[in-house]
């Protein structure tokens, strides 16, 4: 995406990737992390505030930053980086609420133009289905990976 991003440090296999978000309420540290699923190459997206005393990732946490779009934008820097490094790789993501699914779906829909010109992003339907991604229609998660 061709928006202001935050910089972030990963690590050698690229599934961990860190950076800071810096607005309103000062500076807040964020995670991103890539966990190979129980089905081989299906990995989940997940993403939010780092608690660095427990080294766990709160992804219920309301920043409140005033930096939602940068923040989102680095997000999906880390697909980019992440998928180039794991090519045959499937991302899952889902938000940990209702709301920030749908915050998510209106990212992709925003910006669908671009992703769909690097890659292939489904939606899960309720019936349980994976369906290529329509604007307009509501979703469960959402599954990415790169175009061949």
């Amino acid at each position: 995406m061709n928006r202001p991003k935050y910089l972030y440090k990963t690590e050698a296999e690229f599934t961990i990737y860190e950076f800071v978000s810096e607005g309103r309420n000062g500076r807040v540290p964020k995670m991103v992390e890539y966990t190979e699923t129980a089905t081989a190459g299906v990995f989940n997206l997940a993403f939010g505030d780092y608690n660095e005393v427990t080294k766990t990732i709160n992804d219920l946490s309301v920043t409140n930053n005033g930096d939602s779009l940068k923040v989102l934008a680095t997000v999906a820097s880390t697909v980019y980086a992440f998928l180039d490094k794991h090519p045959n790789a499937y991302i899952v993501a889902t938000g940990s609420t209702n709301i920030r699914t749908r915050l998510y779906r209106m990212g992709i829909t925003n910006n669908l133009a671009e992703i769909t010109e690097d890659f292939l992003i489904y939606g899960l339907t309720e019936n349980g289905t994976w369906d290529e991604f329509e604007v307009g229609e509501d979703y469960e998660a959402f599954l990415i990976t790169k175009k061949s």
